[in-house]
């Protein structure tokens, strides 16, 4: 992460106004929720996890087994069953 100084940011009534609340410390701004990615967006994993969790739901709709399954995916036969009985 590289630092920004607010000197070099911030208009001085703004910076001065800062001041009143914190001076000498770092400070974390984070992004306006509109500009936020949800969880696995930027890595892939969410697509990764959808992907996974059709084809599972896809092979229980053409009969494997939820024990089968959760051998196959390495998941507990409870959490296949959340997927294959989820809704999505």
């Amino acid at each position: 992460m590289n630092y920004l100084k607010a000197t070099d940011l911030l208009p001085d009534d703004l910076l001065k106004e800062v001041q009143r609340y914190i001076q000498g410390e770092l400070i974390y701004i984070p992004n306006r929720p509109s500009e936020r990615r949800r969880w696995g967006e930027s890595s892939g994993a969410a697509q990764y996890y959808l992907n996974r969790n059709e084809e599972v739901r896809a092979k229980f709709n053409a009969g494997v087994s939820i024990d089968e399954l959760s051998e196959q995916y390495g998941l507990s036969t409870d959490r296949i069953k959340k997927i294959v009985y989820s809704k999505k």
